[in-house]
């Protein structure tokens, strides 16, 4: 009997242990969109700490997303060298030394290098948890299982808001008001520790990927995986021999294995690659990251903008519950297709309120009509996303590459992810000092172009198995 055996009874069924297991790894997703919004809270009160330039916060702020492109990018690498279960611990302890440091800065730019920490973190749990939960569950399951890793990410964000307003309470209303001799933001950045350790524990509970341990020599801990994820009906020996067969064709994956197609790069990865920057370039961010900031400059008040705030992420676990029932249903396209029309007209809705804000800082105001519609279409804009692109884009990426590339590919892809949300995080604030209206609209704009992009270049992968992806 297998340590993993001895944690999870035989009366267990396969299914609730591979749930258990995408859970686990999915963990990494939490800290990744606790990590990702936590910011957001503390943001006006690092401003005000440091008293720092837009420009300079809206630096700082995004210097977690170059982290989490390189993280990502290395992430990859490092799995088919290391294995996955060691990268996940990697991350868990990147996150937790990244919390502390975060907590007690001596200056902005140090928290700038904390923030690239916390990244790093970020993208190697961006790439690993998909592509490891995509390897251990089964075909039938795949999609749903591989959209633990949105929903957890959605719960981390939702928590981060959840804990921003009860410290933010709990200080007097404002990020630099004090708590236990603390200012309220550094709180805010310190608690992911937490999380980050229980991500630690929780990875040291769980199988490695069968493809790796077969790719390492280890097919007899392979075959006990393939037994505990699969179920006793399932044909062990075919299984084995499928992914053999397809490793028995490929070689570790290098960068040069990416290339050959128009552009220099595999039609395949091109796709994961505009994937990938589709889902940031409509903005979905800086509604996690600014949203405070974003409702203070149309006249609301910071503590009133933080519960507005928790509220879009509950929006945010709705719509990705709706993902997870549908996904394996109805399969990826046509979701994506539909939340693409459905974000298009929220964000255009949202660009035509905005236009009627008069004033700037704290004189800023929107009209109490416009200001309700800008509310409703920023809410209903994240339930577009959260039930398509959302959780689409992570499971795509988990599934849609041969498997000789994929850890490889997803990186890139990964790591385009985050570059491209790195550029609309560290324009937002200027773009929004220019003109908000216009802003929402290009985001719009690139809603819209989504639509051809999925009808086009997205292939179904609903129910295919991964050796299948050729």
């Amino acid at each position: 009997m297998t340590s993993t055996q001895a944690q999870h009874p035989a009366a267990e069924t396969p299914l609730a242990h591979v749930v258990f297991i995408a859970a686990s790894a999915a963990m990494g997703g939490f800290l990744f969109g606790y990590d990702s919004a936590v910011i957001n809270g503390a943001v006006t009160g690092i401003k005000s700490h440091f008293a720092v330039s837009d420009a300079t916060t809206a630096a700082t702020v995004a210097a977690a997303l170059l982290g989490s492109a390189a993280g990502a990018a290395g992430a990859g690498w490092l799995a088919d060298r290391f294995g996955r279960i060691r990268i996940m611990q990697l991350a868990a302890v990147l996150f937790a030394i990244s919390g502390v440091g975060s907590m007690f800065p001596p200056g902005i730019g140090v928290l700038a290098t904390w923030r690239v920490v916390g990244g790093i973190a970020i993208g190697i749990a961006s790439v690993i948890a998909p592509a490891y939960i995509a390897e251990v569950a089964p075909p039938a399951y795949r999609g749903r299982l591989g959209s633990f890793q949105q929903l957890a990410i959605v719960l981390g964000i939702a928590v981060s808001q959840l804990a921003n307003y009860a410290i933010n309470q709990a200080a007097g209303g404002v990020s630099t008001g004090k708590l236990g001799g603390i200012e309220a933001w550094r709180w805010m950045l310190g608690v992911e520790t937490v999380p980050a350790l229980v991500y630690g524990m929780m990875s040291l509970a769980i199988p490695e990927s069968p493809r790796y341990l077969i790719a390492s020599g280890r097919e007899a801990r392979a075959r006990a995986v393939l037994a505990e994820v699969e179920g006793p009906e399932a044909d062990l020996d075919a299984r084995i021999a499928e992914i053999r067969a397809v490793m028995a064709t490929e070689q570790r994956a290098r960068m040069r294995d990416l290339t050959g197609g128009r552009g220099g790069l595999l039609p395949i990865v091109w796709v994961g690659i505009g994937a990938s920057v589709f889902q940031q370039f409509v903005g979905i961010n800086v509604i996690f990251y600014y949203s405070s900031l974003l409702w203070q400059s149309v006249g609301i008040k910071e503590s009133s903008s933080l519960l507005i705030s928790l509220s879009t992420s509950v929006i945010n676990i709705v719509g990705t519950v709706i993902a997870m029932t549908l996904v394996d249903r109805i399969g990826r396209k046509p979701l994506a297709l539909a939340g693409s029309a459905g974000m298009a007209v929220a964000l255009a809705v949202a660009s035509w309120a905005f236009s009627y804000r008069t004033g700037t800082g704290t004189s800023a105001h929107l009209p109490g009509a416009q200001g309700t519609v800008a509310l409703v279409a920023a809410h209903f804009f994240v339930l577009c996303f959260a039930f398509s692109w959302g959780v689409v884009v992570w499971v795509l990426l988990g599934e849609m590459f041969p498997n000789r590339i994929r850890a490889l590919a997803l990186g890139v892809a990964a790591s385009a992810q985050w570059l491209a949300n790195w550029a609309i995080t560290v324009s937002f604030p200027s773009l929004a000092d220019w003109n908000l209206s216009a802003t929402y609209a290009i985001y719009a704009c690139f809603a819209l172009l989504s639509i051809p992009f999925v009808a086009l270049c997205i292939r179904e992968t609903r129910g295919r198995t991964l050796e299948s992806m050729g």
